[in-house]
């Protein structure tokens, strides 16, 4: 398997850690956003929308992050990581739109102010991650994984953007139990670091 990624890009860190934690091997392709890399014709003709990451498995293009996730724990039949009951996928696929949603206009939107100077209101979006991050919070009240004693492909999909939440300004001090989840998930074998950038509340 072949990922194209950005190393700042929390949706490529989606994708890599999984691809770490079940140990697949993959190339990796640094994709380089600052020079417009992402634009060129060679990289549209992977993904329309000029967006990483992209996985490309020996000529099966898939793009979307969350995507990415489902496809390769599909592929490989990783039912631990993607339940195949009714309820236990509806309530992985629930927190994969939270992901795509709630924490990508939240904690996400947050960081992209700090990190890549994007023109959000940091009042706005900071709330909005606090908000999310109340719900993740209460939906690990005496559980380790956020829909089952073992983690999913849900967990990964929070995961990025909740633990680099603080480069937006958005501090975890309030949330024990998300403090706990990223530590666990950090303990997991094959885990793979998102880098870090000193800006927000890490600077």
């Amino acid at each position: 398997m072949k990922l194209y990624y950005h190393p700042l890009s929390g949706h490529s860190h989606r994708a890599r850690l999984f691809l770490g934690l079940i140990g697949v091997e993959h190339e990796l392709v640094e994709i380089d956003l600052s020079k417009g890399a992402h634009k060129k014709p060679e990289f549209l003709a992977l993904n329309a929308f000029g967006q990483v990451p992209v996985l490309d498995d020996e000529g099966t293009i898939v793009t979307d992050s969350n995507a990415i996730l489902v496809y390769v724990a599909k592929k490989l039949k990783l039912t631990d990581w993607l339940p195949e009951s009714p309820a236990a996928a509806a309530a992985v696929q629930k927190w994969l739109s939270v992901a795509a949603g709630q924490i990508a206009y939240g904690p996400a939107a947050a960081r992209l102010i700090t990190v890549f100077g994007a023109s959000f209101r940091p009042e706005e979006v900071i709330t909005r991650a606090h908000g999310v991050l109340a719900v993740v919070e209460a939906q690990l009240s005496g559980r380790s994984f956020i829909t089952a004693a073992l983690p999913t492909i849900a967990d990964v999909a929070l995961y990025s953007y909740i633990a680099r939440a603080p480069e937006g300004n958005v501090d975890l001090h309030a949330y024990p139990n998300v403090r706990g989840w990223l530590a666990r998930i950090e303990a997991l074998p094959g885990f793979v670091e998102f880098r870090k950038t000193p800006v927000g509340l890490t600077a």
